[in-house]
């Protein structure tokens, strides 16, 4: 029986045209699938469904979300965020670790919370390096975190009291239902690349996934080493991100889901 599939162009071109043609077809594509973003049921008989192309190093996955979740697409992500994604999909969910940022390699805290703004939650991600922030190439040791995002188009805040700006061009990867990265815009061109990645996926509060899709975006505040900390609960993230845009030290912008 035919699905209801999205296959776009660039999800072809990796396939090919048989293996689309095929998928279309029902012959290689599920009937029923957890959606590879909100991991709730889906039907491709059913309901318009999209196919979302993981391609890392060495393989490629071939996952389905609803139409409303994500577009049909290809993804690049590194090989380790391929193997987490399918021990994920598999049900081996692991744990939160540490990451990295591209391309100052500093270690960066990423904190994941809910966010009440205008009396709306929003899922937010809250970034924070574990030590200042040197601007590439410089000699100093001055913190240029901030000023650096900034020149990327994140938004000073000095209160949170709206929604930042959305910034087209970086995009949060969401996949199997988890945290995987925050991608920026390819300096070469092409797709985007990984400003930061976790080790193993990144678990999220089903109120946070949920937020996420209902928004098609995440709020990412970001903060220098010192101005939140690890806070245990919601109401504490929030009243440390209040201080900090008080205090000058609070960027945000809003990205868009797995970019949309």
């Amino acid at each position: 029986m035919p699905r209801m599939l999205d296959v776009s162009d660039e999800v072809r071109a990796e396939i090919g045209d048989e293996e689309a043609a095929r998928l279309l077809a029902g012959e290689s594509a599920p009937g029923s699938y957890d959606c590879t973003s909100c991991r709730t049921p889906g039907d491709t008989q059913q309901e318009r469904t999209s196919t979302v192309l993981f391609v890392g190093e060495e393989t490629a996955v071939l996952a389905f979300a609803h139409a409303g979740c994500l577009p049909s697409q290809v993804v690049q992500v590194t090989e380790e965020q391929l193997q987490g994604a399918v021990r994920a999909i598999g049900g081996d969910t692991g744990g939160p670790a540490s990451a990295q940022a591209a391309p100052e390699q500093a270690v960066l805290g990423v904190t994941s919370g809910l966010v009440l703004i205008s009396e709306e939650l929003h899922p937010a991600l809250v970034v924070e390096p574990t030590a200042p922030v040197a601007r590439p190439g410089s000699p100093g040791s001055g913190d240029d975190f901030l000023p650096l995002l900034i020149e990327q188009g994140f938004m000073p805040l000095t209160e949170l009291s709206a929604v930042p700006p959305t910034l087209h061009g970086w995009s949060v990867l969401l996949a199997a239902g988890q945290l995987h990265a925050v991608l920026q815009p390819n300096p070469a061109g092409g797709r985007p690349v990984a400003w930061w990645q976790a080790h193993q996926p990144l678990q999220v509060t089903d109120g946070w996934r949920s937020a996420a899709n209902k928004h098609q975006q995440v709020l990412m505040f970001a903060a220098p080493v010192g101005s939140i900390g690890r806070q245990p609960r919601e109401d504490l993230l929030r009243d440390a991100l209040d201080k900090a845009a008080a205090n000058g030290k609070l960027v945000a912008a809003a990205l868009p889901l797995a970019g949309l």
